[in-house]
C-alpha cells in the first residue's frame, strides 16, 4: 500500500481508530483490529474502534505484543501513529505480567516490578488489604481478599496474573467416550482440543482460569466437557436456563463415562447435588425478598468442587460475581460466543474468571464448515400511517416501542415466509403483545417465558422433528437453546442496541446444516426512527466478525420490497 490515501485506518491520540470500509485493505485491517480493540460505532462506511486497558491486556494474554500492535497500525494507517497513542498503549501493555500473586506457606503474596509497587502505595483500596510488606517487591496480602484485590487492581489499571494456585477438589473418575450412545464415533475437533489445551496449561501463567470464546454451534459445551474430563474433579456447571441444564446433562451422559447417578440437576423442583451438578443462574440469585439472603448460594460450598464452569459467562449476574470473588482457589472456566457486556462488567469477567484463553472468529469457523454460512439482511420499513401521529407525540422510550411494534412489519414477515417456504424458521421479538398478535395472524405457535417448561420442551422437540416449520419466540430463545435445524431467523424487535443479543440470535442459526449449509438472518427495522439508530449498534459485533448486512428498503406503505430481493 504505497499510496497512503488508500490505507484504511486513521489512528487518533485517544486510542480511537477509524476504519474506512471503502479502502481495499479494510478487511485485512479489521482482522487485526478485532485482536486488540472493541468496535463502538458505525456511521456509513466508517467504523469506530476503541483500545481499552482490557482489550490490550486480553491481547497481551494471547501473546500479542505492543510492537505487533504498533506495527499493524503503521502498516494500515493513513498517517503516522500519534506519539500519545503509542506511548499510552505501550504503557498499558507494559503493565501486563509485571504484577502477580503467589502463595507461600498459606500466605497470599503480591509480587511486582518495584516501580509499579510504588505506584500502588497511592491507592488506599489496595493498601487496606496489605498484611505486611516483606520487601519493596513482595507484599503479604489478606488471603480473603484474593478476588476483590484482583477486581480492584483491574479497575485502577494494573492487571495482576494469578499464580496463587488452586486446590484439587474432589476426585472424579471420568473419561471421554470414543463412541456415543447413538453408535457414532466421536472425537474433538482440532480447534476444540486447542481450546482445552490453552485453558488447561498446567503450571503456566494462566492455567486453570479463563474464558474460551467460540461461535454458537461450534461446540462450546463439548469444550467444557473435555476440560472437565481432563481435570477429573467434581464440577459445578452454571448456565442460563433449565433447557440448557438438560442439554448439558444429555451431552455429559452421551459423550463421557459418567452415569445418571453422577450428574445432578439443580433447578426448578430438582435440587440434586452430585459429583457433576448443573444449575441455573436464576436459582442461585433467588431470594425471598430484597433484604433476604440468596437461598441457594450455598451450592458453591456444598461439595469440594475442583472446577466451576460458567456457561454463557457474559450473563453472569452481580451476586454470582460476588460469590466468584470468594472462590478464587477453585479452577474456573467461562464459555461464551461473545464477551460483549452492555453493562460494562467485562472487567469483572477478566479479573474473577480470567482472561481470554482462546477466541475463534465466526468467519474462521464458517470457512472450516464448522458452522453454517449466514446471510444477514436488514429490511427498512416505513412507519405505518396509523402510528405516525402517536410516534411524533410520544416520549423517547415510548417511541422505541412504537417503532418496534410497527404493524408495517407483518406483511414483510409474511413475504419472507413465502420466500423461504418449508425452511425451519424462527420469528424473534421483544414484546409479547406483538408476538401474540403475529401468532394469530400466521397461525403459528408462540413460545414465551409464560409457557410452562414441559410445554416449551415439547415445542422445541416438534420444531426439531419438522412438525412445526415456523416458531415465534421471545427472549427465552436467545441463549443456550438447541434448535440445530433452524435455517431462517426473522428479528422483529430487540433489546435496544444490544450487540450481544444480535449475536446470540444469529447464533440460533449456526449449527451446521446438511447439504448447502446455509442460513438466513433478517432484521426488520422501522426507518427514520430510534430503532434504526439501535440497529446500527446491534450489528457491530457481527461486523467485527467479518459479516456484512445487505440493506433492503420497503418503498411504499404496501410493503413491497425495493431493490434486490432477499436471498432465496
Amino acid at each position: 500500500m504505497h499510496d497512503l490515501s488508500e490505507r484504511p485506518l486513521i489512528v487518533q491520540s485517544d486510542l480511537v481508530v477509524l476504519l474506512d470500509e471503502r479502502k481495499p485493505a479494510a478487511q485485512q485491517a479489521r482482522d487485526k483490529l478485532v485482536l486488540f480493540m472493541d468496535a463502538v460505532r458505525r456511521a456509513g462506511n466508517i467504523h469506530t474502534y476503541q483500545m481499552t486497558p482490557l482489550t490490550l491486556w486480553n491481547a497481551a494474554a494471547a501473546g500479542i505484543s505492543s510492537d505487533d500492535i504498533v506495527g499493524w497500525l503503521t502498516e494500515y494507517g493513513r498517517y503516522e501513529v500519534p506519539f500519545q497513542a503509542e506511548a499510552t498503549l505501550r504503557k498499558l501493555m507494559g503493565r501486563y505480567g509485571k504484577l502477580w500473586l503467589s502463595t507461600d506457606s498459606g500466605r497470599l503474596l503480591l509480587h511486582g516490578d518495584p516501580i509499579l509497587m510504588e505506584e500502588l502505595e497511592h491507592f488506599k483500596t489496595i493498601m487496606g488489604a496489605v498484611v505486611q510488606k516483606h520487601s519493596a517487591i513482595a507484599w503479604e496480602m489478606n488471603e480473603k481478599s484474593r478476588g476483590s484485590l484482583k477486581q480492584e487492581l483491574t479497575r485502577i489499571g494494573y492487571p495482576v496474573i494469578d499464580l496463587a494456585g488452586y486446590h484439587a477438589g474432589e476426585t472424579l473418575a471420568i473419561h471421554m467416550k470414543e463412541m456415543t450412545r447413538s453408535n457414532r464415533t466421536f472425537e474433538l475437533r482440532s480447534y476444540q482440543q486447542t481450546a482445552v489445551d490453552q485453558y488447561y496449561k498446567e503450571g503456566t501463567v494462566q492455567g486453570g482460569s479463563g474464558v474460551i470464546v467460540l461461535p454458537c454451534g461450534a461446540g462450546k459445551t463439548i469444550v467444557g466437557i473435555a476440560a472437565l474430563a481432563r481435570l477429573g474433579r467434581a464440577t459445578l456447571i452454571l448456565t442460563s436456563n433449565s433447557t440448557s441444564v438438560k442439554q448439558w446433562q444429555d451431552e455429559l451422559l452421551d459423550k463421557t463415562t459418567l452415569t445418571e447417578e453422577q450428574v445432578g440437576q439443580y433447578c426448578g423442583t430438582l435440587k440434586q447435588v452430585r459429583p457433576v451438578t448443573i444449575a441455573t443462574y436464576n436459582i442461585l440469585t433467588h431470594r425471598k425478598s430484597k433484604e433476604a439472603p440468596f437461598t441457594h448460594m450455598k451450592l458453591f460450598t456444598e461439595r469440594d468442587w475442583g472446577l466451576i464452569i460458567y456457561d454463557e459467562v457474559h450473563l453472569l449476574p452481580a451476586p454470582v460475581f460476588r460469590m466468584t470473588a470468594d472462590i478464587q482457589a477453585t479452577r474456573r472456566l467461562g464459555l461464551t460466543a461473545t464477551l460483549v457486556r452492555e453493562d460494562g462488567c467485562a472487567e469483572d469477567v477478566y479479573s474473577l474468571i480470567g482472561p481470554k484463553q482462546y477466541d475463534m472468529l465466526w468467519k474462521t469457523a464458517e470457512a472450516g464448515s464448522h458452522i453454517a454460512a449466514v446471510s444477514c439482511t436488514e429490511i427498512r420499513v416505513p412507519l405505518h400511517n396509523s402510528s405516525r401521529m402517536h410516534y411524533a407525540q410520544a416520549s423517547t422510550r415510548a417511541q422505541i416501542r412504537i417503532a418496534a411494534e410497527n404493524p408495517g412489519k407483518t406483511p414483510v414477515v409474511e413475504q419472507l415466509l413465502k420466500e423461504h417456504r418449508g425452511k425451519p424458521t424462527l420469528i424473534i421479538g421483544q414484546y409479547l403483545s406483538q408476538l401474540h398478535e403475529l401468532a394469530v395472524t400466521l397461525g403459528a405457535p408462540v413460545l414465551t417465558g409464560e409457557v410452562p417448561h414441559t410445554e416449551r420442551q415439547q415445542l422445541y422437540e416438534r420444531f426439531k422433528a419438522g412438525h412445526i416449520s415456523v416458531l415465534i419466540v421471545s427472549k427465552v430463545a436467545n441463549f443456550a437453546v438447541d434448535l440445530p435445524d433452524a435455517a431462517v431467523a426473522i428479528q422483529l424487535s430487540g433489546s435496544f442496541g444490544s450487540r450481544q443479543e444480535e449475536a446470540q440470535r444469529i447464533g440460533r442459526l449456526l449449527r451446521p446444516k446438511a447439504g448447502h449449509n446455509r442460513a438466513w438472518f433478517y432484521t426488520i427495522v422501522t426507518d427514520e426512527t430510534k430503532e434504526a439508530e439501535f440497529a446500527m449498534k446491534r450489528q457491530l459485533f457481527m461486523l467485527e466478525q467479518g459479516y456484512k448486512y445487505e440493506r433492503v428498503t420497503v418503498s411504499t406503505a404496501d410493503n413491497v420490497l425495493a431493490g434486490e430481493a432477499a436471498a432465496q
